[in-house]
């Protein structure tokens, strides 16, 4: 139980660090995605100490901001679907919480987490795909510097 609570909190960390790219966001949505982070990171306290209270109104409050109009930056079915993975492993927190299961609780966790790194990546790609093509002027000059 020690390594997977200590792994948890790893991923927790890398998470934390990896930046947002928050000159490509909106104002809005880098503010929910700020609060989503820390209640990920409230709902890994209350992991870490056992206050299922603390887990339920984490996992409360990621429901709630994965229902707000913010949270839905592209209206494709694969974001859908990472976003209801996202909802999916919050409900199932907050039942495992109910149910005291600190275990269950555990591997909820994971599974949000995991959504969150799939969604990010998933968003990642997408903006990466629209980026502008560069000029062919622009290529030369790239090519030439890299000699």
């Amino acid at each position: 139980m020690k390594k997977l609570i200590a792994t948890l909190v790893c991923v927790a960390l890398v998470i934390a660090l990896v930046p947002f790219g928050t000159a490509q966001r909106p104002g809005s949505l880098n503010k929910i995605m700020v609060e989503k982070l820390n209640s990920s990171k409230m709902l890994l306290e209350g992991i870490a100490m056992a206050d299922f209270a603390k887990i339920s109104r984490s996992a409360e409050t990621l429901m709630q901001l994965s229902k707000s109009a913010e949270w839905f930056v592209y209206k494709t079915p694969r974001y859908e679907l990472h976003s209801n993975e996202f909802r999916r492993a919050a409900e199932n927190i907050m039942q495992k919480a109910k149910d005291k299961n600190l275990d269950g609780v555990t591997l909820g966790y994971f599974d949000l987490t995991m959504s969150c790194v799939r969604c990010h990546q998933y968003v990642r790609e997408v903006r990466e795909a629209r980026a502008p093509v560069p000029r062919d002027a622009d290529v030369v000059a790239i090519a030439e510097q890299a000699r």
